[in-house]
């Protein structure tokens, strides 16, 4: 019973770091078991150079294909190969020739020497020859036909094949009319036959542009896409061996096998266990990184854990489903929106590591590999360089852009290099990809409410001193806004100095004395003249009132809804120190009394992060060298190592991973700031 005891608060002690190896393990087991199981072209090779991998015999039975020319080569050659079709209308041609009959018998009156009969029967004859023959009706698709082209010329269902010149055009049809009157007919009314003739002539013929793109498509339906077979364990090719266009093409066409699916799945329990071996080495790779290589801050917190591993698997998955669907399309999965949204919340040597892992991940079940993993690093690199120099959203659809750009320059230098001709549906993919990464921004702001993370773009915004609770501030506390100024600038030169996130601590700076604005003419900087409202209360007051601040500044953060990052700058930026001017007072006051340090003590907690130790520093360095009579190069020196050394003193720093170095570099940088503030000039040695 007492070791069961003993094991379960074990467990109790250790929970937080046992949730940390089960998040771990459950990434594990989702992307083993979303992991497409069938099998994986492994192999790269270009054409007409030396075949660098073991001697290749073919796995299984499977086609040649027809390469992109061979195949528009083909295709062309059908197409012409179908005769365009034409429609004769036999009913229009009868209607018009009962119309004809009708006109004749109208028009015809009789003539010296001409017999009714005979001219009728001309005039039909004629009719015939011009109407049976065809007459074809105008369309702009026949301006590429010549008079040699055959055609297909169906008359009440059936086909026969004669040349286009063969039919008449309305033009050539009047011209054999007016051929057939200028050479004069005894006992025949050539002018009544021509006028009656030209007056009903129209054209019988019309090309059937969708029936022939009915019998081009049957026919290019029929077309074969293989031209050969390969047979199971026959040799494709040796080690070293040039790689020409017949082994390139039966190489093009094992892997298109591997990338539709054509193969088996494979269950055997030998490809499980290396899948599951390969997932899990990348997962405990990456959880080695984070907790002995990288800042150790991103490992301590489940949180930071859980988004890192949520991001990852949100990209690995969907990558999987579409090589389990469409392989193809995997080049439009927006993979690199993880470095974007990565790139944001933390910096950007993890961001390129977890990129790494996540693509190594993907790549596993990607078709040429190398290619995949070439092309993502490279854009994420891109990417990183320039959201790592620039966060304001615009730079994000920049990123966009320009990723489309990098996609599209190395797909074309592995083109190139394999002499392999152009796939403009490859770059439509690539496209979509660039376009889909615009999504990184509504992506960013769900994660930062899902995770209550700040990102760097909430705290540009948060940076403006237009905001509401800034321009408050400004209003009801103008000293204590310009403090905070001052304050922030100082934070900002300081961490980059130090390193840090001086993003994240200048806009702490801006708003840790916000709570100063319910009593600020208690303060020194918001008074003016020479009245002190702390001339009537007591010294206890007094301190309550400026200890305060900091609870009436929590709870204007909150309500505000400023990020938790931010209000504990107001939290820690006095921590657990004394407002030592009324200390100091009530004791002289109260000489036999016993003054209570609680009193007079703010509520804590001490800094816990470089960033908010900083704060600290530069709040009590900017605000007492105010009260400097004399701010000459000595003085502030001597202000800025002693404040340092009384806050250390007091183990206000016990809880931060600032060096004797960061300290050095702390003072020598305040000191240079300061006397920039006063214009103190640097006094010379003497020599």
């Amino acid at each position: 019973m007492g070791k069961l005891k003993d094991f379960v608060n074990s467990i109790r002690h250790r929970y937080y770091e046992l949730a940390k190896v089960l998040m771990f393990l459950l990434a594990i087991v989702v992307v083993y078991w979303q992991m497409p199981r069938v099998g994986k072209f492994r192999y790269e090779y270009q054409l007409y150079k030396p075949w660098q991998h073991e001697t290749l015999y073919a796995p299984i039975d499977f086609p040649i294909y027809k390469d992109a020319d061979m195949l528009k080569q083909e295709s062309d050659e059908i197409v012409k190969s179908i005769k365009p079709i034409f429609k004769l209308d036999s009913e229009a041609t009868r209607q018009a020739k009962s119309r004809l009959d009708e006109s004749f018998e109208q028009q015809w009156r009789a003539h010296d020497g001409m017999d009714a009969e005979t001219n009728k029967r001309t005039l039909m004859e004629l009719f015939d020859q011009v109407q049976n023959r065809g007459v074809v009706a105008y369309d702009k698709a026949l301006s590429d036909f010549s008079a040699e082209t055959p055609i297909s010329l169906v008359r009440d269902q059936t086909a026969s094949t004669v040349a286009f010149g063969n039919l008449y055009t309305m033009n050539s049809a009047r011209e054999a009319v007016e051929q057939w009157m200028e050479h004069g007919h005894p006992g025949i009314d050539v002018q009544l036959l021509s006028t009656l003739l030209l007056n009903v002539l129209q054209p019988n013929v019309v090309y059937d542009i969708s029936m022939t793109q009915q019998e081009q498509d049957k026919a290019l339906s029929k077309m074969s896409l293989t031209y050969g077979m390969v047979q199971k364990d026959e040799l494709i090719i040796t080690e070293g061996e040039i790689v020409d266009d017949n082994a390139f093409a039966i190489l093009n066409s094992l892997q298109k096998e591997y990338a539709t699916g054509s193969f088996a799945k494979n269950d055997s329990t030998q490809v499980q266990l290396s899948q599951l071996f390969l997932v899990a080495l990348l997962f405990v790779m990456l959880a080695l990184y984070l907790k002995a290589l990288h800042n150790k801050d991103v490992f301590a917190e489940l949180s930071k854990i859980n988004l890192i591993l949520l991001l990852m698997v949100v990209m690995i998955i969907p990558s999987y489903w579409i090589m389990k669907l469409h392989p193809s399309f995997i080049l439009m999965m927006p993979v690199v929106m993880l470095t974007m949204v990565m790139v944001t919340f933390f910096t950007s040597a993890l961001a390129f590591t977890v990129q790494v892992f996540t693509v190594l991940l993907i790549s596993m079940a990607v078709p040429n590999p190398f290619q995949y993993i070439f092309m993502q690093l490279v854009a994420s690199m891109i990417v990183i360089f320039i959201l790592s120099h620039h966060r304001s959203r615009r730079h994000y659809f920049i990123s966009s852009l320009l990723l489309f750009v990098v996609y599209f320059v190395v797909y074309l230098a592995f083109a190139f290099l394999s002499s392999a001709a152009i796939d403009w549906s490859v770059v439509g993919l690539l496209a979509l990809n660039a376009l889909f990464t615009m999504l990184a921004l509504p992506v960013i702001f769900l994660f930062e409410k899902m995770f209550r993370m700040t990102t760097s773009l909430t705290l540009m915004e948060l940076n403006n001193t237009n905001t509401p609770l800034l321009r408050k501030l400004a209003q009801t506390a103008p000293g204590t806004f310009q403090h905070s100024i001052q304050v922030a600038n100082l934070c900002d030169e300081v961490l980059y100095a130090i390193g840090g996130d001086s993003l994240l601590a200048r806009t702490g700076a801006l708003y840790h004395d916000i709570g100063k604005m319910k009593n600020p003419m208690y303060f020194t900087e918001n008074q003016h003249g020479g009245y002190n409202s702390h001339n009537d209360i007591s010294n206890v007051e007094s301190a309550q009132i400026i200890i305060s601040h900091v609870l009436d500044g929590i709870e204007m953060a909150k309500k505000a809804r400023l990020p938790e990052q931010v209000v504990e700058f107001i939290r820690t930026h006095h921590g657990t120190r004394r407002t030592e001017y009324f200390y100091i007072m009530e004791k002289r006051e109260h000489p036999d009394e016993e003054v209570d340090p609680a009193d007079f003590t703010y509520h804590g907690p001490i800094p816990f992060s470089r960033e908010t130790a900083v704060l600290m520093i530069c709040d009590s360095v900017e605000a007492a060298s105010r009260s400097l009579k004399e701010p000459d190069e000595n003085n502030i020196s001597n202000l800025v190592d002693n404040i340092i050394q009384k806050q250390t003193d007091d183990g206000q720093f016990q809880n931060v991973d600032l060096t004797l170095r960061d300290f050095t570099t702390i003072k020598k940088v305040l000191k240079k700031k300061l006397m920039s503030i006063y214009h103190i000039r640097i006094a010379y040695p003497e020599k």
